[in-house]
């Protein structure tokens, strides 16, 4: 028989050990505005193989060609198809309907959600509260098929299309439900310099994190800044 003390544990997983996700491809829903581009030129950059996406295929080509570093362009339904990992920068009053259109291409997909659900009035920006929850549930909820997870909801759309600007410095916070998955959003924030992806917490804590954007707003506003985060002791 044996006992409690043969049990051997096995080591915990080293939560710095990421995979390679330098060979996926990566689809952007929104890569025309302002956030989906940025983000495309920084991956791109680093070498990975992106796919810009956009409701119109010729808009998707413009951008693309623009950017160069072998950026594609193509319509959403064939970004979505021709993808392995897609993040959603859309616009947040697009967010439930180009979701419910892409339903049967994302299928499958390791999704990450980046769309910030804000108002604006006098007195600036606030957080919006779906009725899911946040932006990334609502997702969730539209895309059962799919792998949702959340991150990239704090990044300077300036900066990231700024070719002067060598490194982002900024942590990604990193939310989702199954290990393997925020451990690929991980390793992918990673691959843009300066920045690092940072595991945050399940799917149901997106909300307090798209949230925060409201803040860094009113921050740049009042610092003519374009602040983002680190977490600090990880």
């Amino acid at each position: 028989m044996t006992t409690s003390d043969e049990v051997k544990k096995a080591p915990a997983k080293d939560p710095w050990d990421l995979p390679d996700v330098s060979g996926l491809v990566v689809g952007v829903l929104g890569g025309t505005g302002d956030q989906g581009r940025g983000l495309a030129y920084r991956l791109a950059k680093a070498g990975q193989r992106v796919i810009i996406g956009s409701r119109a295929a010729e808009r998707a080509h413009t951008a693309a060609e623009e950017l160069g570093l072998g950026v594609e362009g193509a319509d959403n339904a064939e970004c979505a198809r021709r993808s392995d990992i897609v993040i959603v920068a859309v616009p947040w009053e697009g967010h439930a309907a180009t979701l419910e259109a892409l339903r049967e291409e994302l299928a499958g997909k390791l999704v990450i959600d980046c769309v910030n659900p804000l108002g604006f009035d006098k007195q600036g920006a606030y957080a919006l509260k779906p009725a899911e929850g946040s932006a990334a549930q609502q997702a969730a909820a539209l895309l059962p098929e799919s792998r949702v997870t959340a991150a990239f909801h704090h990044l300077s759309a300036v900066l990231l299309s700024d070719p002067d600007v060598a490194e982002i410095d900024t942590d990604v916070m990193v939310l989702g439900d199954k290990r393997a998955d925020t451990d690929l959003v991980q390793a992918l924030a990673g691959r843009i310099p300066g920045m690092r992806g940072v595991y945050a917490g399940r799917l149901r804590n997106a909300h307090q994190v798209e949230s925060l954007v409201a803040n860094l707003i009113s921050a740049n506003r009042r610092y003519k800044a374009h602040a983002g985060l680190r977490v600090t002791d990880v």
